[in-house]
């Protein structure tokens, strides 16, 4: 029993040490470096504040309403520029990408069931939402919950926003489509183009974003809100905000 056992232990332990460099080798060759003409924005150039924020399962990013709004203004990029619009009273939009059923129907952690995981993360062509909320003051919106802080050169941060723009699916109309009421705040779910799966999940979708503003991400570490978190802080630099209580 006790050579079974050790046996048993030995396998064990090398099997661990495969899934491990499997996960390093594929978080290596998958990661993206970043742009280094969009960022980090040189020494005095312009620069646009952004956060990113998550609650254990789920992140977003949270960006300036008034610069978005400009932006959009200048370009026609008539999703934001009606979303910025409908959320004219905030200062911040904390905009989030999932799938719609999970998305929906899991406000917090605690209403995560197997099921509604299982068919997010495997059933294929899965639709997706965005989620936008208007925020007046990110601290006190998200207590408790992790947050970074990125200054993005002006030509990232129309990138990025230029990228969100793209998320929002479009009605016969060519404005967004408007699904109701969000999970919490004064906040509204939207149809969005791509499909959830398990190689394309929320966070990576944050990391894409980051991505278009030349923020270096790396999609493997990206699965989680904790690797994202940890890419953030080694490779991109971003200041963790401490938890606001």
């Amino acid at each position: 029993m006790r050579k079974l056992a050790r046996r048993l232990g030995l396998a064990l332990a090398t099997l661990l040490a495969i899934l491990t460099l499997a996960l390093i080798v594929a978080t290596v060759a998958t990661a993206r470096w970043g742009d280094a003409a969009l960022y980090p924005p040189a020494a005095g150039a312009p620069s646009v504040r952004i956060m990113v924020v998550h609650n254990g399962y789920h992140a977003g990013i949270v960006l300036p309403r008034v610069a978005v709004a400009k932006l959009a203004g200048e370009r026609g990029e008539g999703a934001l520029i009606a979303v910025t619009t409908r959320f004219a009273a905030y200062g911040w939009l904390e905009i989030g990408w999932g799938e719609e059923e999970f998305y929906r129907h899991v406000p917090t952690p605690g209403d995560v069931t197997l099921g509604l995981a299982l068919r997010a993360l495997f059933r294929p062509h899965n639709p997706s939402v965005l989620h936008v909320v208007g925020v007046s003051d990110p601290r006190g919106q998200f207590v408790g919950s992790p947050m970074a802080e990125l200054e993005l050169s002006d030509a990232g941060f129309a990138r990025l926003v230029a990228k969100v723009d793209a998320t929002f699916a479009r009605g016969a109309d060519g404005r967004p489509q408007d699904l109701g009421p969000g999970l919490y705040g004064p906040s509204l779910f939207y149809r969005a183009v791509g499909h959830f799966h398990i190689g394309h999940v929320c966070t990576q979708w944050v990391a894409d974003m980051l991505d278009a503003a030349g923020v270096p991400t790396a999609p493997v570490l990206a699965t989680m809100p904790q690797g994202l978190f940890l890419d953030l802080s080694t490779r991109a630099g971003a200041k963790m905000l401490p938890r606001s209580r």
